[in-house]
């Protein structure tokens, strides 16, 4: 991972290879819900190694004799992986097809039962992770207290550079959008979210550099955990140190858009110097009719193991929904 953030732990003390092979990068979604017995979707676990989910969508549908649109996923799941994801396929009034003829080796599709609703994108709980580093060298000692101190503080919450495209480049093509540039509507979608990003990155940035990143400033608005609610300005108490420390709550960063942030004083202070110093961005977005909203700025791994094998480390820990694995690995190791 190449983008040039601090890191708020000292920084990776390994290197490594990252995605040697499709099973050195294991992704499991975590819904939160499964079939509801009955309905007219299937509801089928997929488990896929390197292929991307809108083709398996498509060949679903095909080998079923369903239409398009009626296959739902969460989300998109890396091609150079190996997946566990859930897929809806609507077949009313129709019995389902023997699943175990479906795909090859690279796809496995089990059925769990029928359900009244089609999987909709974004209804994600979170994603499991088991990830293989290899090829390390470095201080393992030093990389063990790293993992130690992500286990009792987290890391900073930044996007990964899949965000920002080859060498960054939806950054300078959202620049020339908002400079009045025509895009296809599709990439505008994208484009937009790239400019959140930077700008959210940039103050997450700063927090990190100043020691702020995990713990709040004054006019600090609050993220709820697991969700997108957010509350304050308000002064910190001893009930609000008490869920900061149990990762309940986090201090909050902006994802820009219309009006002011609802931060005060220093954090405000803050933000909207970091947007002033991008102003075509921010104005940009504006003017596009984002709407402020929020986003933790700490970001904790759930259940973060880790083994040591000849050449290699892997680690397993579970994140929420739009969080990146490779911002959890890069404050331990350089791939």
């Amino acid at each position: 991972m190449s983008l040039d953030l601090p890191f708020a732990h000292g920084g990776p003390s390994l290197t490594g290879r990252l995605r040697s092979s499709p099973d050195d990068f294991r992704v499991e979604e975590i819904l939160g819900y499964g079939p509801d017995g009955e309905g007219e979707h299937v509801f089928l676990e997929v488990e896929k190694r390197g292929e991307n989910t809108e083709w398996v969508a498509k060949e679903l549908a095909r080998f079923a004799g369903a239409n398009l649109a009626g296959v739902g996923f969460a989300g998109l799941k890396d091609r150079h992986a190996v997946t566990v994801q859930a897929i809806s396929v609507q077949l009313p009034g129709k019995d389902e097809p023997d699943w175990s003829a479906f795909g090859g080796e690279s796809v496995t599709v089990r059925s769990l039962g029928r359900t009244r609703r089609k999987i909709k994108r974004g209804a994600l709980r979170g994603n499991r992770f088991v990830i293989t580093l290899r090829g390390i060298e470095g201080d393992r000692a030093i990389a063990q207290a790293r993992l130690s101190a992500i286990v009792e503080q987290g890391v900073p919450n930044y996007f990964g550079e899949q965000r920002f495209g080859r060498e960054a480049g939806n950054i300078g093509q959202a620049r020339a959008m908002f400079g009045g540039r025509r895009v296809d509507r599709s990439k505008r979608s994208m484009l937009l979210s790239a400019a959140r990003s930077h700008l959210f990155n940039a103050v997450l940035a700063e927090r990190v550099l100043s020691g702020h990143w995990a713990t709040p400033i004054e006019g600090e608005v609050y993220a709820l955990a697991g969700s997108r609610s957010f509350f304050g300005p308000e002064p910190t108490t001893d009930a609000l140190a008490e869920r900061l420390a149990s990762f309940d709550i986090h201090p909050s960063g902006p994802l820009w858009g219309r009006g002011e942030p609802p931060t005060s004083h220093a954090a405000a202070e803050l933000e909207l110097r970091i947007a002033a110093a991008d102003n075509d961005l921010a104005q940009g977005l504006a003017a596009a009719g984002m709407d402020q909203e929020r986003r933790a700025l700490r970001l904790h791994p759930d259940d973060l193991t880790w083994r040591w094998l000849d050449d290699a480390v892997e680690v397993t820990f579970a994140l929420p929904a739009g969080a990146y694995a490779t911002t959890v690995l890069r404050e331990v190791a350089q791939f």
